[in-house]
């Protein structure tokens, strides 16, 4: 019997239903520094795009095609994107790359808020905005394997969990509650990969004492 993609269960179609459950398999790897989360992300964000593109958000559906080359682009970084062309180890962004990505993110939130509060009708233009432009900023962070990149998701996370459940999206709020929890969990575990890593390294420069 073929599966109906458009019932419902928990007020979710079973295709978002299933977009969802790739969503959180994409990021629990994620946290775990498994590469095999961003092919799953892959699929994730293509079943997305279906799902909006069906429902008329066209930006939305749009916004997935940059996902997706993010995916690609955080895959093949994480594959190759080391020093000797090897796997991508964790690192911390400096300051001032902080600044500027964050500038990056509040001009693009405030420029995609004020097209949409101008050509839309769509409620809290500027607060969907925020969500839209960290969340590229962030899963570019997450490509290079950047500490921070959870930082930045923990705060998206909670403002789209306070958008949604104003807009009684109920499924998607615990979605983003279990991302926020996977989010506080990545920072916990990337934190302890990068000092693990830096005692490796500062193990290796100490010299060998010889013996009399």
């Amino acid at each position: 019997m073929p599966i109906d993609f458009d019932s419902q269960i928990l007020g979710m179609s079973v295709l978002e239903l299933v977009a969802a459950l790739f969503g959180v398999v994409s990021v629990g790897l994620t946290v775990k520094q498994s590469v095999w989360g961003w092919p799953v992300g892959v699929v994730m964000v293509a079943l997305y795009a279906v799902i909006f593109w069906r429902e008329r958000l066209y930006a939305d559906s749009g916004l997935q095609v940059v996902y997706f080359v993010l995916q690609i682009y955080g895959w093949y970084q994480w594959l190759h994107g080391g020093s000797a062309h090897d796997r991508l180890p964790v690192s911390r962004a400096s300051g001032g790359l902080m600044l500027l990505l964050m500038l990056l993110g509040a001009v693009g939130s405030a420029g995609l808020g004020t097209a949409l509060a101008r050509w839309t009708n769509q409620d809290m233009p500027y607060l969907d905005s925020t969500i839209a432009a960290f969340s590229l900023v962030a899963q570019w962070m997450l490509a290079r394997k950047l500490l921070q990149n959870w930082l930045l998701w923990i705060g998206v996370d909670l403002l789209a969990v306070g958008v949604y459940a104003a807009k009684g999206l109920y499924p998607t709020v615990v979605l983003y509650a279990i991302f926020l929890f996977l989010a506080a969990a990545g920072y916990v575990e990337w934190q302890r990969s990068l000092c693990g890593t830096a005692r490796e390294e500062s193990a290796d420069t100490v010299p060998a004492v010889e013996k009399p």
